[in-house]
């Protein structure tokens, strides 16, 4: 059932699924039984060794422990303990009461998240957890629904991360480019300055970010985003409360009535400082030869940084909790367990998500759907000037059934590079352009991506709500962006592409814009 189209149907089955019952973990599961079933070749017995594999392999690979995954669980149970302390110190609320006085409109709230998310580019994971916990007390004042902070949220960090070089993402582009021009031979421009040429033909990150800017400035709210955000200005309620939401306390913990704005603010910059930092030095440490700051990020260990920035910050933020509880008796500190347990239980749901969408794409890898996807392209006599077009469209795919933009990253780019150099080495540069564009896509759109999961726990939404009303914004986004590799594949011109793209982009601004704001509409309806 290996590299066949049979290897289609465990993604497809999880996805479907998702769609129909709206419950996450049993479309997964599901997913997973398919994928492990067909592994066995139809053997019961030998479907459920396959599955026990899987997820043993989360904790244990190769005889050690797996700690790049059990990095990223440790990191998310921080993270639920220092959202729990902020809290409990009274930092959420005065940051909340700081914020309104200055980010006094619902447009303003949403672009603090679109900043912050373009801002924080060294790395997916960091950017989509560290911006949710700035930006969740702004939004939710300003009554903004967690689905659109979740959406903010995802839309700017990995188009962010794609098109930057000063990233974990670029640094293994990059690493990948190189490879790539070597093998053909290519030496009329750099691994890095090939990748900075890119950057412009990336049609798909750079719609996506523009999108998010118009979205907000122009209260655009299409498909199932527009219920959300009227739920919320309505009736103040930024996430219905029928489903567990991941990242959210779920108890009332007791709150400091002389929490300051530092409360919150020192534990979120230890996070930052301790990870940065952390990303730095294991980078600088493994780099061979002279330190660059492109070695650097091409070498260092996201996930043990992640777990060094959480630990700082757990400890910044118990010192506030403890000058709240010892010195100012702001709160009791009998609390102190309460605060660790309801921290880590709230970021179990997003634990168990991640874990099940980990275990569906180590199988759908087994089953190599990638494989089969990509030797469709390598095997089809496709005229040239859609190449870009069809690279943008199968990638989509590909990370969308995987659940994994980077393992198309790493499966496609050298099979776009080894099509272009066959058939005609100008189109080199747009060809990888279109995989990196299209592997986001597909990205965004798919229930099984841990990196839409983490977003959706880092704004604190459902999962599936966060899918479904991201999902008609990334399509549009998408199909505008297959208009610039249309035009670059028949013309070559990234002058052209770029200037069509934002074309597309300013006629759907004024189509889709609202001319009223969603604040005059709930006046009007107070009044009413």
């Amino acid at each position: 059932m290996e590299n066949t189209i049979f290897s289609l149907l465990p993604p497809l089955v999880a996805i479907l699924m998702v769609v129909i019952t709206r419950r996450v973990l049993l479309s997964l599961g599901t997913g997973i039984v398919a994928a492990a079933f067909l592994l066995a070749e139809f053997n019961i017995v030998e479907t459920f060794a396959i599955m026990w594999d899987a997820a043993k392999g989360i904790v244990v690979a190769d005889g050690e422990l797996n700690t790049y995954s059990l990095y990223i669980i440790l990191f998310l149970l921080l993270l639920g303990t220092i959202t729990a302390f902020i809290s409990i110190s009274g930092g959420s609320r005065a940051f909340g009461e700081w914020a309104m006085k200055r980010v006094k409109t619902r447009v303003g709230a949403q672009l603090v998240g679109a900043f912050l998310g373009v801002i924080i580019f060294i790395d997916d994971y960091f950017n989509a957890l560290a911006v949710g916990q700035i930006t969740r007390p702004i939004t939710d004042r300003q009554k903004v629904s967690r689905a659109k902070l979740a959406y903010i949220i995802d839309s700017t960090s990995a188009p962010m991360c794609v098109i930057s070089p000063i990233s974990s993402w670029g640094a293994y582009i990059i690493a990948l480019i190189g490879t790539i021009l070597a093998a053909h031979g290519v030496n009329e421009y750099s691994a890095f300055s090939g990748f900075m040429q890119i950057v412009p033909m990336n049609f798909y990150a750079l719609a996506a970010l523009s999108m998010v800017f118009i979205v907000a400035l122009r209260n655009i709210e299409i498909g199932p985003m527009k219920k959300h955000e009227e739920r919320a200005i309505m009736e103040g309620i930024v996430v219905p409360q029928d489903k567990p939401v991941p990242g959210e306390l779920k108890d009332d913990l007791p709150t400091s009535t002389k929490g300051t704005v530092g409360d919150l603010v020192w534990p979120i910059v230890a996070l930052v400082a301790g990870t940065v930092g952390m990303m730095l030095w294991t980078g600088a440490s493994a780099v061979e030869g002279e330190v660059t700051i492109f070695g650097i990020f091409e070498n260092t260990d996201v996930t043990k940084s992640l777990v060094t920035g959480g630990l700082l910050g757990l400890a910044v933020a118990l010192i506030f909790f403890v000058r709240q509880a010892v010195v100012l008796k702001g709160v009791n500190a009998s609390v102190f367990g309460k605060g660790m347990v309801e921290g880590i239980k709230s970021m179990l749901p997003a634990i168990y998500i991640l874990f099940f969408a980990w275990i569906i794409v180590d199988l759908i890898g087994r089953l190599e759907t990638g494989k089969y996807l990509a030797g469709i392209v390598e095997s089809s006599n496709i005229n040239i000037s859609f190449l870009p077009f069809l690279l943008f469209l199968v990638a989509g795919i590909m990370a969308f059934s995987t659940g994994t933009s980077w393992g198309s990253f790493g499966i496609l780019l050298p099979i776009a590079g080894d099509i272009a150099a066959a058939a005609d080495i100008t189109m080199m540069l747009p060809a990888l352009a279109a995989v990196l564009a299209g592997a986001v896509f597909g990205d965004h759109c798919s229930p099984i991506s841990d990196t839409t999961i983490l977003s959706s726990t880092g704004a604190g939404s459902h999962h599936l709500d966060h899918v479904m009303t991201q999902l008609p914004y990334a399509l549009i986004s998408a199909a505008i962006s297959s208009v610039g590799f249309l035009i670059i594949g028949f013309t070559g011109s990234t002058l052209g592409a770029l200037a069509a793209v934002a074309i597309l982009l300013i006629a759907f601004t004024f189509i889709f814009g609202s001319k009223t704001t969603q604040e005059e509409v709930l006046k009007e309806n107070l009044a009413e």
